[in-house]
């Protein structure tokens, strides 16, 4: 159906590609969709319960790693060397 063919009052004046494209923009349904449903205590803790395992997790991981991470000075005095060059 081109713009020519459609029938005067028409909301699209452009050509459409696809027939069921134009019979989309004039559907409207009747049919509500159900309500949602409200979850449970139980599934309400439990959602609770992983959010704050994950948080902990992170939390714990930083700080547990940003010592790691810090560059801090070099110890003076010190020189790595091995027991065995010592006696030498």
């Amino acid at each position: 159906m081109t713009s020519s063919q459609l029938p005067l009052g028409s909301p699209r004046s452009e050509a459409v590609p696809f027939q069921f494209v134009a019979e989309a923009e004039r559907f409207r349904s009747n049919v509500t969709p159900p309500a949602r449903q409200r979850p449970s205590l139980s599934q309400v803790a439990s959602r609770t319960l992983v959010g704050l395992t994950v948080v902990a997790g992170l939390a714990g991981s930083l700080l547990f790693g940003l010592p790691a991470m810090e560059a801090g000075p070099a110890t003076t005095g010190h020189s790595q060397q091995s027991e065995a060059s010592q006696g030498r």
